[in-house]
């Protein structure tokens, strides 16, 4: 007698949730999302696509959509100081040279994750706040008293993650001392920006980055500041504009012109967690944010949530109900260590961008060797070694 293969609840309908169902999908499994929103969005604006995920993007199918949807950023990208001088170009490649590199609206991409669904796979205003697991079953218990059931839970529900104690010991999110301030302005507004460039100025504790997102139509900002008392205590709230355009006065005049044309902008405490001791216990695990919040400074938070999900995918294609809880502690050792790398790399290079530095010569030449760490990260292709974790199982 054959066993049965794995169903798996997904909690949480945002980037790491949903391309993992599509995953799991594709590879033939039973999957259900719970997203405790009552409809499917994102809030935020810009998200950077790079090789390492959208080679993962393409292998579901979504290749198209994401070509379609987003805003190819290329050769023009760079790095300045805060007057506008140049440092060194940004690296949007892999060392082969493939650009998959695209800026998306957040929103655009939470859709066509989850336009790649079939219909009733999702399920909105469910807020899983309660597990369990007895023998083969493990079980969530939402917000309104409902319930559901399957042989794996996945809990994709952030950095505050209502699952993860389940797992690890409670702890706080560590905050970093800065704010990001973020928005998206019609290109129409400044027509001759370039829609196919991510650029970032570097200042004594602050940085500022533009990049195109919806096909170029969008310019999405962002500037990062340091926070005060106030702020630190605000997850995100609506910013003041006026106060935004004071912290880049006497900037690049560029960037005067971008935030002359802003009206409403909002703002980001950044945290995140140290790197978790373990993700996995029986048949509940945890992915993306929920597992690892990073830091923007690499641009990989979407990035490494979708690695999370093809390598978690692949593993499970050939897991039973019986043999689940052993691929999901294969899962966990294959990514563990990837993305603590990456939350230290996107905390060092924060401080780059800072500027944290006596002689800014010294940060020019890291900017320019980072190159080197951006080919590897973006040459990564998680599904070889998910493929060499799985046969390890049998």
């Amino acid at each position: 007698m054959v066993e049965k293969r794995p169903s798996v609840v997904i909690v949480g309908g945002g980037i790491g949730g949903l391309f993992t169902a599509n995953a799991l999908i594709a590879q033939g499994l039973e999957v259900a999302v719970y997203e405790q929103a009552p409809a499917l969005g994102e809030i935020g604006a810009g998200v950077f696509i790079t090789p390492n995920s959208a080679r993962q993007l393409q292998r579901v199918g979504l290749g198209p959509a994401v070509e379609k949807f987003g805003a190819r950023v290329g050769a023009g990208s760079q790095y300045f100081r805060h007057d506008g001088a140049s440092i060194a170009p940004v690296q949007v490649t892999d060392s082969s040279g493939w650009n998959a590199t695209f800026g998306m609206h957040r929103a655009d991409l939470v859709d066509l994750l989850a336009a790649g669904l079939p219909a009733g796979v999702v399920r909105t205003g469910k807020r899983g706040v309660g597990f369990a697991q007895h023998g083969d079953v493990a079980c969530v218990t939402f917000a309104d008293g409902s319930t559901a059931e399957a042989d794996i839970v996945v809990a994709a529900d952030g950095i505050h993650s209502e699952l993860r104690h389940y797992v690890v010991p409670p702890s706080r999110p560590v905050f970093h001392g800065s704010v990001a301030y973020r928005g998206v302005l019609p290109h129409a507004l400044l027509p001759d920006w370039p829609t196919d460039a991510w650029l970032m100025w570097l200042g004594k504790g602050k940085h500022f980055l533009t990049f195109p997102v919806r096909a170029g139509e969008l310019i999405n900002y962002v500037g990062f500041v340091p926070a005060d008392q106030e702020m630190k205590e605000s997850w995100s709230a609506p910013g003041d504009p006026d106060v935004l355009r004071a912290e880049f006065a006497g900037w690049d005049p560029r960037i005067e012109r971008v935030l002359g044309e802003v009206q409403k902008t909002f703002r980001w405490a950044l945290y995140d967690r140290e790197p978790l001791p373990l993700w996995t216990k029986g048949r509940l695990t945890l992915l993306g944010d929920a597992a690892h919040p990073m830091l923007p400074h690499l641009g990989q938070g979407a990035n490494q949530s979708i690695e999370d999900g093809m390598a978690l995918a692949t593993i499970l294609a050939g897991a039973t109900v019986s043999t689940a809880p052993a691929a999901l502690l294969a899962y966990e050792k294959l990514r563990r260590e990837r993305v603590a790398a990456v939350q230290r790399g996107a905390r060092e290079n924060g401080m780059r961008y800072d500027s944290s530095y006596s002689d800014l010569g010294v940060r020019d030449a890291e900017i320019t060797a980072h190159a080197q760490f951006r080919k590897k990260l973006y040459d990564h292709d998680v599904v070889p070694e998910a493929q060499a974790a799985a046969m390890a199982l049998t």
